[in-house]
């Protein structure tokens, strides 16, 4: 089995709140410019998880958005924190949170934060990659269940779009199960649960999470993660970046704490709230699912896989893909502001919709696709 990585010698958080079961490859030259590296997926089939994208690099007019973001949301993440991390201690009395790489990172952090707040609980935290089209990384399986039993592991996420990665890293963990392998539990908890896809969730609002609107500088430094079969073996972490040079723009420390210090202002609502939603039924709808196929045929795209419904997916378009438009609810607000500047310095057309079921969804062109993936990740052929 390799060895976990672990802050300060990979990514900022400490080796306490953090250990990842990755390959380093930060001295790999992996990243080229977003059309660039679309193009080149989409001309050769390549998969989006065998390169990267170049760093975002905020101006100064974004990073006050996030600051400002950030102060106005904290106190609502940290309620949805405080209720998701008291649904999973439900369930699983002494978890071990595996969060999947990189937008789980922070939560899962926020989330042995909030058991060590309210229960004096210190528990065990390690980030795994997943991928769409190839799976959740099956040797850091193997060294999860070779250190715990597997039973007490609990997935968790960001925030989910559409559900994509929900259904893959249940299809990952069936496949294990099936073939003789350790068995895992299919269950995703997230902070935000818009698409309505899982049941452990600490809210299903589609809001801003101030953590969407960066990259690696909220998220330890760690790029996303790599799967290149030039770089991984099969008995290998998938991979990852360090991305020490960008030190002083770091604010993952300031997120994390922003978000703790409001624990003590929202613990009494997180009490009063917890025994409706636990007792409410949360069986997963899909109704993000439906609502982004209902999408994809107005707009003739013909690709569920070119529509990201939510704001953090939305986001995450215009940080680092291709973006045709950005549909956003009418009166949608602040929420949005950080999407309208990034839109705007991108050019792209932002239409205010009606009766939208997400805050904004991020759409790709269906034929100029260099920021196009398909359902197994690489090239699509859709047409308009």
């Amino acid at each position: 089995m390799p060895a976990p990585l672990a802050g300060p010698a990979f990514s900022s958080y400490s080796a306490e709140e953090v250990t990842w079961l990755l390959t380093d490859l930060s001295t790999v030259d992996l990243e080229a410019p977003t059309e660039e590296r679309e193009e080149a997926i989409q001309s050769g089939g390549a998969h989006y998880a065998e390169s990267l994208p170049v760093e975002y690099q905020p101006s100064a007019q974004y990073q006050e958005l996030f600051r400002q973001a950030l102060a106005v949301s904290a106190g609502r993440v940290a309620h949805a924190v405080g209720l998701v991390t008291e649904l999973v201690l439900s369930e699983k009395p002494r978890p071990v949170l595996v969060s999947l790489a990189r937008a789980g990172t922070p939560i899962g952090i926020l989330m042995r934060r909030w058991a060590a707040y309210a229960h004096g609980l210190s528990l065990p935290h390690h980030t795994i990659s997943i991928v769409r089209g190839r799976g959740i990384d099956t040797v850091a399986l193997r060294w999860l269940a070779e250190n715990y039993d597997p039973a007490s592991v609990m997935f968790v996420d960001g925030w989910t779009g559409k559900g994509a990665i929900t259904r893959e890293l249940a299809a990952a963990v069936r496949t294990l199960a099936d073939a003789g392998g350790p068995v895992f539990s299919e269950k995703l908890a997230v902070l935000a649960d818009p698409g309505t896809c899982v049941d452990l969730f600490g809210t299903r609002e589609d809001y801003l999470i101030p953590s969407a609107c960066l990259n690696s500088t909220v998220s330890g430094l760690v790029s996303r993660t790599v799967l290149n079969r030039d770089l991984i073996g099969p008995n290998d972490f998938h991979g990852a970046k360090f991305y020490s040079q960008l030190m002083p723009a770091d604010v993952s420390g300031d997120f994390l704490d922003a978000i703790s210090a409001e624990f003590p202002a929202v613990a009494e609502q997180v009490a009063a709230d917890l025994p409706a939603l636990s007792t409410s039924d949360r069986s997963p709808t899909w109704a993000g699912w439906a609502a982004v196929e209902a999408i994809s045929a107005e707009f003739g795209i013909g690709e569920t896989t070119l529509v990201k419904p939510g704001v953090g997916e939305t986001t995450r378009v215009l940080l680092r893909r291709v973006p045709w438009r950005i549909l956003a609810r009418r009166g949608a607000g602040d929420d949005l502001a950080h999407v309208r500047l990034l839109a705007a310095q991108r050019g792209v057309q932002v239409v205010e919709v009606d009766d939208l079921p997400y805050t904004c969804v991020g759409l790709i062109h269906p034929q100029f696709t260099r920021g196009a993936t398909g359902g197994s990740g690489t090239a699509v052929g859709a047409t308009a």
